[in-house]
């Protein structure tokens, strides 16, 4: 048996060939039926672009059906699939780059990527269908083959910062993704009735790999947006059955008056992820559209790893619910990491078959999270109810997640302290109504009255834009303890109401 996950999703479509199957700005991009050929049009294209079995193929593009044809394309072929922001800087591609060595990087004009360099190809993807790759796949007949693949093979490599300031590329498998998608679609009871509203991100797991893949896995429908856009969201709301979002979405509807229990009538899902969801914001929006959003738990390493209960008073607000099918977990703590009892917070565990293989190239930071009985450390805390559900209290690795995107401090304090002037840095996360957490940049300087607009121009120069601080402060000095380290817990809690009084 083929375990390419196209072969898989392909395999569903028996007897849905005349429904559509990407719609693009409310235009039917292709049916179920004509996908394939399309998939091999792409298909055709990366391998005349010399892409074979095992390669790596880079691509920072915005949302558009080009990038999840190409996608579908680099699984076809056997590659791996490298997805980048769009907002990366040429810098930080030039990084990944280096550290996943693709033989061909394909972005979009609007983004920014470092000069050509010998033995990686180029080409464009725009969403508007004019890019070279694209061009190139419309010439083509279509390649229908689907490369044979074992279930361990490599899928993908989403990249995710790490504690130490350097990306680090969760490699997933063909199995990680396949298991993954099954589980939800079991859990969440997907059908071929259903029909996606999607404006999630297509380079973030979240979209990709959970919003993608169960529309193709399902035979739905994907109504897929550049962007979040709310008034394109209200306006389209009454046509779809699922709807998948970050806070900031749910926040941003709220705000809308047309925003209303009647335009949400056929919604039978409100999925959201990605970061915390304040438990006022929960309440608000049962009580606008009678509905309560199911709120789950997942990280790049593993996709999605718990959920909510799928019945409307299985979905507790401030929980992220029980182990998906095939998952397993636990909450360690104390000497010899013992599993703990309910109730009492601990480091978060998990293993299944949705766990990524490692990290590309990195040995070390593998075996560092994967132990010697294959559960990974997740670097999350969190507390387990006697029913097993799970809440997630913290993050033990000073993780920030904002507006659903993963944000580590290292990293910007390693490019902030070498401003000007500069004497020290502090990066922390603090509650923020719309992003649910904020980047916070406290700074030790030589000069007490240094202007933060210089600070924030070497952050807008050399960082993506939702890696950027919202607040930048000046202090004389910081908290530490008897070892000289920067007590964070406490500048959490001293800049906790800087967004939210």
């Amino acid at each position: 048996m083929n375990a390419n996950l196209v072969a898989i999703f392909l395999s569903r479509h028996a007897g849905h060939e005349a429904k559509p199957a990407l719609i693009w700005n409310g235009e039917t991009v292709c049916t179920f039926g004509e996908l394939p050929a399309r998939i091999g049009q792409y298909r055709a294209a990366l391998i005349a672009l010399g892409v074979k079995r095992g390669d790596r193929v880079m691509v920072k593009a915005e949302n558009s059906p080009h990038f999840a044809l190409t996608y579908l394309a680099v699984l076809a072929v056997g590659a791996t699939f490298v997805p980048l922001n769009p907002a990366y800087t040429p810098s930080e591609v030039a990084l990944l780059v280096e550290d996943a060595d693709p033989v061909l990087l394909v972005h979009s004009s609007a983004t920014a990527v470092p000069p050509a360099q010998d033995g990686i190809a180029r080409a464009t993807l725009e969403a508007d269908g004019s890019g070279s790759l694209s061009q190139l796949a419309a010439q083509l007949a279509p390649d229908l083959a689907v490369e044979a693949m074992a279930e361990t093979d490599l899928a993908a490599i989403l990249f995710t910062s790490g504690t130490t300031g350097r990306p680090k590329g969760a490699m997933l498998m063909h199995r990680n993704l396949s298991s993954n998608v099954a589980a939800l679609h079991e859990a969440w009871r997907f059908s071929d009735a259903d029909s996606i509203l999607h404006t999630l991100p297509l380079f973030h797991a979240h979209g990709l790999f959970v919003a993608l893949h169960l529309g193709l896995y399902s035979a739905a429908t994907v109504h897929l947006l550049g962007r979040f856009d709310a008034a394109k969201v209200v306006a389209l709301l009454p046509t779809v059955s699922v709807f998948m979002g970050v806070p900031t979405f749910y926040t941003r509807l709220l705000d809308r008056a047309d925003f209303t229990r009647e335009i949400t009538a056929n919604i039978r899902l409100f999925v959201c992820g990605s970061a915390p969801l304040l438990p006022s914001v929960f309440t608000a929006f049962e009580e606008r559209t009678g509905q309560r959003i199911l709120e789950r738990y997942g990280m790049t390493e593993a996709v999605m790893i718990t959920s909510n209960r799928y019945e409307q008073d299985g979905r507790i607000a401030g929980t992220v619910g029980y182990p998906l099918p095939g998952v397993e977990l636990r909450v360690v703590g104390g000497e010899g990491r013992q599993e703990l009892p309910p109730g009492e917070v601990g480091e978060v565990e998990i293993r299944g078959p949705n766990l990524c293989a490692g990290y590309w190239r990195r040995p070390e930071a593998t075996a560092e999270a994967i132990g010697p009985d294959g559960f990974f450390v997740t670097g999350d805390t969190g507390f387990r109810d006697a029913s097993g559900r799970l809440t997630i209290a913290g993050r033990s690795k000073d993780l920030i997640i904002s507006g659903g995107f993963n944000i580590y401090p290292a990293e910007l304090e390693m490019v902030l302290a070498d401003v000007e002037g500069v004497t020290d840095v502090a990066i922390i996360g603090v509650p923020h109504p719309d992003f649910g957490e904020a980047v916070v940049a406290l700074v030790t300087a030589a000069q007490p009255d240094m202007d933060p607009a210089v600070i924030e121009a070497v952050a807008a120069e050399k960082l993506a834009r939702f890696k950027q601080p919202k607040a930048i402060r000046i202090v004389p000095e910081f908290p530490r303890n008897a070892m000289g380290k920067v007590l964070k817990a406490d500048l959490r809690k001293a800049y906790a109401n800087l967004f939210t009084a």
